[in-house]
């Protein structure tokens, strides 16, 4: 399957325009081309589906419509506020929240609720915290809302305080929104201001339209429209040289591919705004991403390294700091910062070389041969001398294969080929032709 990205006039689905997929099989350069929803990868969240060549009757375009019309959220953004505002008057004793239907409630609704599970003596403290409140939507493909441990929700927080950001665009990054809206709450001279762009709309109980853009990252689709649209554009606007950065978390089954259309799109409306007519800059940014998608970052975008710093998650089994081997967090920070100016913290085991000019992980140790620090998962990696690189502590060189692999593998000759394009010597997620698409 490949992606051949947003096409005008593309058909809709609840989540906005559809992306263009071509099915494509072995040998073959293409198959017949189809519309799929954007966000959602498994047909049990979205089933909708259209061939590109399909001719669709005037009937099933109204019922599309309609259906497309009856899985909006039941309030708008603007009457979410008014909810929100009525909210924060009343008496902790009479604040309640639906935890089934995720959802804050004016006494006049109990009823309606009355069968359902709900938290009482709702806290002003919880309000400014909703990721906290709300249940993560854990669908790996869709959402995957894995929230970020305050450990690194705090050291990017200070990271970019310290690099002279006051302007954070947090795309699908909830928590570390809360963090800085939190802090401007509580302390007059906090200059940080943020804006979530982010699909869930459940967010939009808590922050204002100011605050926060109903927004699909895989098609760069905002729901509230042109107005939503001027909102970023205007936060992005440069203001009394404040700098902007945007710093995004997307979930990690996501399409590389289009998420990197989608974070060019804006980039580019923030190029729109800039004074100085430079076409050539690019708005500073975080994507926070498994190290093992490296390549295809770098195959978008050029000019991003990635850092060695680990982020970690409140939520995830797996993805925790402190944990040693394959146990560590994947999950880094690519950057198109100068690499040098990203200081990670030394009292984590982080050092700085200086011949590669940034910081590293303590076990990632200095190559001579490669001239760099070649650890990818915070393990000490070795120099292969036949394969002129670095591996994984557990590889070894297979002289069948011609390359180094884990040591119980099953030995196979690499002639059978890509699934993509039926060409030898690269795998399907590594294949150009995806890229090209």
């Amino acid at each position: 399957l490949a992606l051949l990205g947003p096409a005008p006039g593309a058909p809709c689905c609840p989540h906005g325009p559809a992306l263009l997929f071509v099915k494509t099989s072995q040998g073959k350069e293409e198959g017949r081309r189809f519309y799929a929803c954007s966000a959602c990868r498994d047909r049990k969240d979205c089933n909708f589906f259209q061939w590109e060549d399909e001719k669709v009757s005037e009937t099933r375009l109204a019922a599309r419509e309609e259906y497309n019309r009856n899985h909006q959220p039941s309030f708008t953004h603007r009457q979410n506020m008014d909810r929100y505002k009525n909210f924060v008057l009343l008496p902790s004793s009479k604040r309640r929240f639906c935890q089934e239907c995720q959802q804050l409630l004016l006494p006049a609704e109990w009823g309606k609720h009355s069968d359902h599970q709900f938290l009482c003596d709702i806290t002003t403290a919880q309000l400014k915290r909703p990721s906290q409140l709300l249940y993560p939507l854990e669908n790996k493909k869709t959402n995957a809302q894995y929230l970020f441990a305050d450990r690194s929700c705090q050291f990017l927080l200070n990271l970019l305080v310290d690099l002279g950001f006051r302007r954070v665009l947090s795309v699908g990054t909830p928590r570390l929104h809360e963090m800085i809206q939190s802090k401007a709450s509580q302390e007059e001279e906090y200059s940080v201001r943020s804006l979530l762009l982010d699909i869930d709309f459940r967010y939009s109980q808590f922050y204002t339209e100011d605050e926060f853009c109903h927004y699909n990252m895989f098609n760069h689709h905002f729901f509230g429209g042109e107005a939503a649209r001027e909102t970023c554009r205007k936060f992005l606007c440069e203001e009394s040289g404040e700098r902007v950065i945007m710093i995004t978390d997307p979930p990690f089954g996501g399409l590389v591919e289009a998420l990197a259309s989608s974070f060019k799109k804006l980039m580019a409306m923030w190029r729109e705004t800039e004074k100085e007519g430079d076409d050539c800059k690019e708005m500073p940014m975080f994507w926070i991403f498994p190290y093992f998608f490296e390549s295809r970052i770098l195959d978008f975008f050029p000019s991003f390294s990635m850092m060695d710093y680990q982020v970690d998650y409140d939520n995830h089994a797996l993805y925790k700091h402190g944990k040693t081997g394959r146990r560590q967090s994947p999950v880094r920070i690519f950057t198109n910062l100068t690499p040098s100016i990203i200081v990670l913290p030394e009292e984590e085991g982080y050092r700085f070389c200086t011949v590669c000019q940034r910081y590293v992980s303590s076990g990632n140790q200095h190559c001579e041969i490669c001239n760099s620090c070649t650890s990818k998962d915070g393990r000490r990696w070795k120099h292969c001398v036949l394969c002129k690189k670095c591996v994984k502590p557990s590889w070894f060189h297979c002289n069948n294969c011609n390359c180094c692999t884990l040591q119980k593998h099953s030995c196979e000759k690499t002639d059978v080929g890509c699934f993509v394009c039926g060409k030898a010597g690269h795998k399907r997620s590594a294949c150009p032709s995806l890229s090209h698409a």
